[in-house]
């Protein structure tokens, strides 16, 4: 029902009619709607866990490397796309100031955020140079990877390509995590 309209737009009388139950079944589990969608932001960030193992399990020497971002970033179109309707009320409950929503897309870009420092430190053998922080070159390609991800269809509307985006950011990505042109 999120695809479909705004979660705003629910009321739990429909949510209920469409899940063949009563409004009473429903508050039985859940005492609102936002309580409800936790719980799918929930099972969200766990199918998350993927986009952190893709790091961590893939090869970053040589063209290995460049494939492993590639996959990264088909990921986490695919992933942004899959979601989307979770993802823009997590955004939007999360710009309102509700920590609940908040805590979840943290815990989310946490995770890959984590997996990608640990894996430019260890793209330089454990000792990166100090012009680079893995910490903070992880975040950059974490934010990108999730705005780029978020507003895919915007670029489409510019006539950027996905597949253009897609290639952009891999170049992106191995560069940062190896320090290496691509």
């Amino acid at each position: 029902m999120l695809r479909s309209s705004s979660y705003r737009d629910l009321k739990v009388i429909d949510i209920a009619r469409e899940a063949g139950t009563s409004p009473a079944t429903f508050y039985q589990y859940f005492p609102d709607i936002e309580a409800a969608i936790l719980v799918l932001a929930e099972q969200m960030t766990t199918d998350g866990h993927r986009l952190a193992t893709l790091i961590r399990e893939g090869s970053w020497k040589g063209k290995a490397g460049l494939d492993t971002a590639t996959r990264l970033c088909d990921a986490f179109l695919e992933f942004w796309d899959e979601y989307r309707s979770i993802l823009r009320v997590m955004d939007l409950a999360t710009e309102e100031g509700d920590r609940r929503f908040h805590q979840i897309r943290t815990r989310l870009l946490n995770e890959v955020h984590v997996a990608l420092t640990d894996t430019i430190s260890q793209a330089y053998d454990g000792r990166p140079p100090r012009t680079v922080d893995p910490t903070a070159t992880a975040a950059v390609l974490v934010s990108m990877l999730a705005h780029v991800a978020a507003h895919q269809y915007g670029f489409e509307f510019w006539g950027i390509r996905t597949k253009g985006l897609r290639d952009s950011m891999a170049r992106q990505v191995y560069w940062g995590v190896t320090g290496q042109k691509p």
